[in-house]
């Protein structure tokens, strides 16, 4: 069963010529990349085409790809490479505001059963946590996306950044102290 397959493996079937092993690909990764780009660049609309972009890129380099890495390792690299370009890109002609967030709290799925008290704290505390997300310095936003968000470990993050592993740690648990004395704060 192809559910069972690693990624790498469905990659290289996809580079075959097999188009499921494209779907179930997509299927597995495009909340956790979409997720991603949306709290880097901080703007649906962008995340949404970045998110295309990334998708269209791994298909225009699949028949070019190898196994060097883990493939979510490889797809994160190549979505922070195109959000990266896409920044400089704004940047450079003064159109890019990286703190514009249209995310819709109401978008965030909750259990129904849950009594209103509870899904009015929940939603404090999200929108709580994505201030505080945004708030981060870049290197440690996105050393947490890429863990809470992809479920990259620390070496992966890594390879991902381009730093090393001791890097990546700080990075990570800078971020972590600040939420958490953030969200400590009445």
């Amino acid at each position: 069963m192809k559910g069972d397959v690693s990624d790498e493996t469905l990659m290289q079937s996809y580079r075959g010529g097999d188009a499921g092993a494209f779907e179930i690909l997509y299927v597995r990764h495009k909340g956790g990349l979409y997720r991603y780009l949306l709290r880097n660049c901080g703007n649906a609309s962008i995340a949404e085409e970045l998110f295309q972009d990334v998708w269209m890129k791994l298909i225009d380099a699949r028949l070019r790809y190898e196994v060097r890495a883990k493939f979510t390792t490889w797809l994160y690299q190549m979505a922070r490479n195109h959000y990266i370009d896409y920044y400089r890109r704004q940047k450079m002609s003064g159109a890019f505001n990286p703190s514009a967030y249209d995310c819709n709290l109401e978008d965030i799925p909750v259990r129904p059963q849950e009594q209103p008290q509870y899904l009015a704290e929940v939603h404090e505390q999200a929108d709580m946590l994505i201030q505080l997300i945004d708030q981060l310095p870049e290197d440690q936003r996105e050393a947490f996306v890429l863990r809470e968000e992809g479920g990259f470990s620390l070496n992966e993050i890594a390879e991902i950044t381009g730093v090393n592993p001791e890097t990546a740690k700080s990075r990570l648990r800078y971020a972590v102290n600040k939420l958490r004395a953030g969200l400590a704060e009445p």
